[in-house]
């Protein structure tokens, strides 16, 4: 990690104690509707557990969902896919968590090819960008 980045071991980010850190791997939606009502359950744990780290693995908009198969989206797959990472980043900002995003092969939105480059997301929040954490699949993460 760069220098400067809140994950390098430079950083004194985390205490010295123990860190806590959340792991959770998608798809965040039911199988019959992509209202992410996982995902908001996820999002109201890490507001009240406020993990140091919050590790999430997509899919996020999963490529083998029933609605995006048979093209049944009300917008398009990037359009729901941005709504999902917004969503995701505000829901955790109150918490602090350090946020690291990593894609997976059946995102419908990113490219399918292995290794994965990290999502791209020009309309991160400036106030976001020191904690949120776009990485490649594979990656490896130090944590402290």
């Amino acid at each position: 990690f760069p220098e400067n980045s809140p994950f390098s071991p430079q950083n004194s980010f985390f205490p010295a104690e123990q860190r806590i850190v959340l792991v959770a791997c998608g798809p965040f939606t039911p199988s019959d509707s992509v209202a992410f009502e996982p995902l908001s359950d996820l999002l109201e744990v890490v507001a009240r557990d406020r993990p140091d780290v919050c590790i999430l693995f997509g899919p996020f908009l999963d490529a083998k969902h029933e609605q995006v198969e048979s093209c049944q989206l009300l917008g398009s797959f990037s359009d729901v896919f941005r709504l999902c990472l917004r969503t995701i980043i505000e829901g955790t900002r109150s918490a602090g968590s350090q946020l690291v995003l990593v894609p997976s092969l059946r995102d419908v939105s990113h490219d399918f090819v292995y290794p994965q480059p990290p999502f791209l997301f020009p309309d991160l929040p400036k106030e976001d960008r020191a904690r949120v954490l776009l990485v490649p699949e594979p990656c490896t993460l130090d944590i402290d």
